[in-house]
């Protein structure tokens, strides 16, 4: 009997599925909704959350694991060939109580059609004591497989899903926009009408991340760290 009512219950769409089981489904459930479309790039340009202007510097600040962490986020004056496209530099610093811990240079454009920010790939140095110490989550488009991401999207929409790295087995991050009418009180100011942006990645499914960006701004949220200073760098 309770062979025949498993079989029964299964062909009804029914069976009730184990939790474990239940969380990898939903965890495989996630899917890719933003299609980009076919067009050409620019490496300097700006969309209403993302600005790609060489000199253009955030600094965002707080706590991570018990340590004052900043990050400096700098458009450089420099580009990067990747598969055949001029990309921008944005470099990306961040100390751990005043010690190195990352350096990455990140490679972006933005789409002339959809104004999507393109993601590349990225080059990471991750020091210890002072010293390289790997290069882990480094990847680039054409590289074992790897394709670019959408960083962020030109016209926010909320409910729209995309990857921002595609490098398999590497770097997988996704995006997905929550809401655009958020507002976020920082030490760098107080901004309304910012966009929620949840990242998830299937290489470390229970890791969720929320970030914030504030039109004509960029980022000003990202998990502890909270923005206290944005403009052109001199």
């Amino acid at each position: 009997m309770k062979t025949k009512f498993i079989v029964v219950f299964a062909l009804m769409g029914l069976f009730v599925a184990s939790p474990s089981f239940a969380k990898d489904k939903a965890a495989d459930s996630w899917s890719e909704t933003l299609v980009s479309p076919e067009e050409t790039f620019t490496n300097i340009g700006r969309n209403p959350c993302f600005i790609l202007e060489p000199g253009y510097q955030l600094v965002l600040a707080g706590t991570e694991e018990g340590k004052k962490t900043e990050v400096t986020i700098t458009v450089l004056n420099e580009t990067q060939d990747i598969a055949g496209v001029t990309t921008r530099v944005i470099e990306e610093r961040e100390t751990a109580d005043g010690k190195l811990v990352e350096v990455s240079r990140n490679y972006y454009v933005i789409g002339t059609k959809s104004h999507h920010a393109y993601y590349f790939g990225e080059d990471v140095d991750m020091y210890k004591d002072g010293k390289v110490a790997s290069h882990e989550g480094t990847w680039r488009e054409g590289k074992d497989g790897a394709k670019h991401g959408v960083m962020i999207s030109g016209e926010m929409k909320a409910g729209e899903r995309y990857y921002q790295e595609k490098a398999p087995g590497i770097a997988q991050d996704r995006g997905e926009n929550i809401s655009a009418n958020q507002n976020v009180k920082t030490p760098g100011g107080t901004f309304k009408d910012c966009v929620k942006v949840k990242e998830t990645t299937p290489l470390e499914p229970d890791n969720v991340e929320t970030k914030f960006y504030a039109p004509g701004i960029g980022l000003v949220s990202d998990g502890n760290l909270k923005l206290i200073k944005h403009g052109f760098a001199k």
